[in-house]
């Protein structure tokens, strides 16, 4: 079984924009713990060891409320307008025997043969869908292309899960296809010529010829 972080927490007691700024400046950060039909809880808990357990790209955590361990997932990460920095952290209660619906970012590994006959590399799903045991979720799914020349592809049922995950897309998507590089046609002599202004008469101006016609 995988190992947790466990995080220390404390009640919150103020709250506001003005509270939230004071708490981060003390290197604190609000968040929310919810879910199990128990009650909400405001907390506070260590910014710097939420930011790194983020980093290495934890998903559940142990938190310790009021004394009693909560075992509990990151549901909604807040950050501020450039992405660096944590503001607030929705937490959701969940259990051992649960099972949970999460994205898992997918990670292309080797070299793609295809790329070599002139292809390029498609990748319309970067973030799977799956349903696993909540305490394993899987950090990324690796997907090999050294075997890809151009015009393969692989499916969402042609990849390798680990054992309790399943995808919850259309089997038949795509998640990476070797395409032909588009190569822009030169325009011809014959199409440039056509594409040529037509010259302006000279001699007589718009309307002349008509008013002769008239005369």
């Amino acid at each position: 079984m995988a190992e947790f972080v466990l995080f220390k927490t404390q009640p919150r007691s103020a709250f506001g924009t003005r509270a939230a700024s004071k708490l981060r400046g003390e290197g604190l950060l609000p968040a929310v713990l919810y879910g199990h039909k128990e009650a909400n809880l405001s907390i506070v808990l260590p910014a710097a060891e939420v930011e790194a357990a983020v980093r290495k790209g934890a998903r559940v955590v142990d938190l310790e409320v009021d004394g009693k361990p909560e075992k509990a997932r990151f549901r909604e990460l807040q950050w501020d307008h450039l992405g660096k920095e944590i503001l607030h952290i929705d937490f959701m209660r969940v259990s051992a025997d649960e099972r949970v619906v999460v994205p898992v970012r997918i990670e292309l590994r080797g070299v793609c043969p295809g790329i070599g006959e002139g292809g390029v590399i498609d990748q319309p799903i970067h973030n799977l869908n799956v349903e696993c045991p909540v305490l394993a979720i899987p950090e990324v799914i690796r997907v090999v292309v050294d075997q890809l020349h151009l015009g393969d592809s692989i499916h969402v049922k042609q990849l390798t899960l680990p054992e309790g995950v399943i995808a919850k897309v259309d089997p038949e998507a795509i998640v990476v296809i070797v395409k032909a590089q588009k190569v822009e046609a030169e325009a011809t002599p014959a199409a440039a010529a056509g594409e040529a202004a037509e010259p302006e008469l000279i001699g007589k101006k718009p309307g002349e010829e008509e008013e002769e016609a008239e005369e």
